[in-house]
């Protein structure tokens, strides 16, 4: 017994008779947050499973929106039929302009965003105010805000041809929402005006749990501020950066006001969102669009799965 005490070897039994007694109270944990959970796992079914489901069934079926009662069961018809949705190239024109616009606000929201939050992480006597100031455009709704901008980038009336035809930049006005070939980018811009504010507060929150006593070794060691910020900082606030682009990636991915109201229908600038809604509220196909509506789902499912999958590996890999 004492050269197994001595060598960190329990008594033989012992660990078996400690464990005992543990097994039916990690039971009972488990059936406790079962039971917490249910209320909520049933809120959600209903609030979400339900429509999904019936989304799913609709689009299975030829249900218009002027008679929903006498639908026709079509199977896949609306996905891989003739004229499915996946056959249909307005459909992959949308598809491509959500990922465009959703890959570049994302990431110049996370640039900027990191950018603003090293500034406010500094102590300075003002920075409550520009805290404050700081999340003005990501309180107004995003309605208020395209239209703002619609009527600040007008060719004719807008004041920023006004500003660029003064500074001489222009020699014409510029039709930023009517140009398909300036609509994209200028709903990117604002977008990015809009959320970079929302990524900047999340990056600023992760900067500020990063321990103190790290920077006060580099700096006793006179390690150079770009090697800190490198080696210290970004690691440190890496997982929350990629929860934080997780977030806005599901957002821009099914991004619908802004674009709606700042280029309305237009090809050059429609979302897969906006595809959807053209589908069953213009055309009043509600099996078709509930189609478009699944396979919409689906790509931002995917990507959420994909995007955690490689974040996953990311981490592994560096604690290898």
């Amino acid at each position: 017994m004492a050269v197994r005490l001595v060598s960190g070897m329990p008594p033989a039994g012992v660990g078996a008779a400690a464990a005992v007694p543990m097994a039916p109270l990690a039971r009972r944990r488990v059936r406790l947050a079962w039971v917490l959970l249910l209320p909520m796992l049933a809120v959600l079914a209903a609030v979400a499973g339900w429509p999904l489901g019936r989304t799913l069934w609709l689009s299975l079926t030829d249900a218009t929106l002027s008679d929903l009662s006498s639908r026709r069961f079509v199977g896949l018809e609306n996905y891989i039929g003739p004229d499915g949705v996946l056959f249909d190239p307005e459909w992959w024109n949308a598809v491509g302009n959500t990922w465009i616009f959703a890959i570049l606000s994302v990431s110049i929201e996370t640039m900027l965003g990191l950018g603003v939050a090293l500034l406010l992480n500094h102590s300075s006597r003002w920075r409550t105010l520009l805290r404050a100031s700081m999340l003005i455009p990501w309180a107004i709704p995003t309605v208020v805000s395209a239209r703002m901008w619609s009527w600040m980038l007008h060719d004719q009336f807008g004041v920023v041809n006004h500003w660029l035809a003064g500074l001489g930049i222009t020699s014409v006005p510029l039709a930023f929402t009517a140009d398909p070939d300036l609509a994209l980018w200028t709903v990117v811009l604002v977008d990015v005006w809009k959320t970079t504010p929302f990524m900047a507060l999340l990056i600023l929150a992760a900067l500020q749990l990063v321990p103190s006593d790290c920077y006060e070794a580099a700096q006793v060691d006179g390690v150079p501020a770009w090697r800190v910020f490198r080696y210290i900082t970004l690691p440190l606030i890496l997982p929350a950066v990629a929860v934080a682009m997780m977030f806005r990636l599901l957002d821009a991915l099914r991004v619908f006001d802004l674009i709606y109201v700042m280029t309305s229908n237009s090809r050059s600038s429609k979302s897969m969102s906006m595809y959807v809604r053209e589908q069953l509220v213009d055309f009043q196909q509600v099996g078709y669009g509930s189609a478009a509506a699944t396979l919409l789902f689906l790509v931002i499912a995917l990507a959420t799965i994909a995007y955690a999958a490689l974040s996953r590996s990311g981490r592994k890999g560096e604690a290898s």
